[in-house]
């Protein structure tokens, strides 16, 4: 699978919803872990970076720069 190269502000789809029902995350820190945000409530989460990689389904939106 080719590695994608993430950047603040893309918009991913994730393997598992958040309790909220909604599934598509926004990119807000990057580093040695993620920040990423819930599109659906607000929330935010932070993830390691490995296992943001392997939770991550598809890039919904490219952010534009």
């Amino acid at each position: 699978m080719l590695k994608h190269e993430y950047k603040v502000g893309d918009k991913v789809k994730m393997r598992k919803s958040h309790p909220c029902g909604n599934d598509i995350w926004e990119v807000i820190r990057i580093g040695a872990d993620f920040r990423i945000k819930c599109l659906g409530c607000n929330r935010s989460v932070m993830l390691a970076r490995k296992k943001f990689e392997r939770q991550v389904k598809e890039v919904v939106e490219i952010a534009s720069e």
